[in-house]
């Protein structure tokens, strides 16, 4: 363990009519406690989740890859504020880490290339080979192999957006492996029932006000899947009629 906790102080919002301040989720959460070494944080689209993820990472100064500055867009001044508002704890005081998204992934496998070129030595830490030369999956398992074997605090949002079923259970069978040995902390944000299987780990529901902590057979996410792989005729027969009637 390397975070104790981070706490949310709402007194220092910035505002409370802008995103993500507006949020009454993030205004009546007080605290989050990381009782063990893996905690997700599940919830639907716009509840939060990610922001308070990314957030995190910056108040504890750990690089997000982002894309390239926005062009023609309106941009929200305090999307990116929240951290301002946060205080965490540290255990044994601070840690590197990383921060993964699906998003910027393939960006930061460019400039991985690009570094490999002052030195082959730099892809040893991820598998000894180009990530754009495997597919996406492939390339987000190396990069986690090798990333992960490192002491620190780990972020990671939605990772299985480019992940079959199975190579999901080898990302949660690293995961629970790295934390067992004790100097790897992960905080994942995700909708995916297999990674939420992990044992031991905490689970926060975005969908309740405060943030709650919800065992995994009540999370949504394993209540539909669980229905929906007993009952799949169910399912299939309520999409048929819905498609008849247009």
């Amino acid at each position: 363990m390397h975070l104790n906790h981070v706490r949310i102080l709402s007194e220092k919002f910035p505002t409370r009519e802008f995103y993500p301040f507006h949020l009454d989720i993030l205004q009546m959460t007080e605290r989050i406690t990381f009782s063990s070494p893996v905690t997700f944080f599940i919830g639907e689209n716009g509840t939060g989740k990610t922001t308070l993820l990314k957030a995190l990472s910056r108040k504890c100064n750990i690089h997000i890859w982002e894309y390239g500055t926005r062009t023609g867009l309106e941009e929200n001044p305090y999307e990116q504020e929240l951290y301002r508002a946060l205080e965490v704890e540290w255990v044994n005081g601070p840690v590197p880490g990383s921060f993964f998204s699906s998003e910027t992934f393939r960006d930061f496998s460019k400039l991985l290339d690009e570094w490999a070129r002052g030195g082959a030595g730099i892809l040893e830490d991820f598998g000894g080979k180009s990530l754009m030369n495997q597919s996406h999956g492939q390339s987000i398992l190396s990069f986690c192999r090798g990333r992960y074997r490192v002491k620190g605090l780990y972020f990671l949002d939605e990772p299985e957006t480019a992940l079959s079923p199975k190579s999901q259970m080898e990302l949660l069978k690293l995961v629970a492996e790295m934390s067992r040995k004790g100097h790897a902390q992960f905080l994942i944000s995700t909708h995916s029932p297999i990674l939420l299987a992990c044992p031991g780990a905490t689970i926060y529901s975005f969908d309740s006000i405060p943030v709650q902590a919800v065992p995994y057979e009540e999370t949504e996410y394993f209540r539909f899947y669980r229905e929906f792989l007993n009952h799949p005729d169910t399912y299939l027969e309520s999409i048929s009629k819905k498609s008849s009637t247009k």
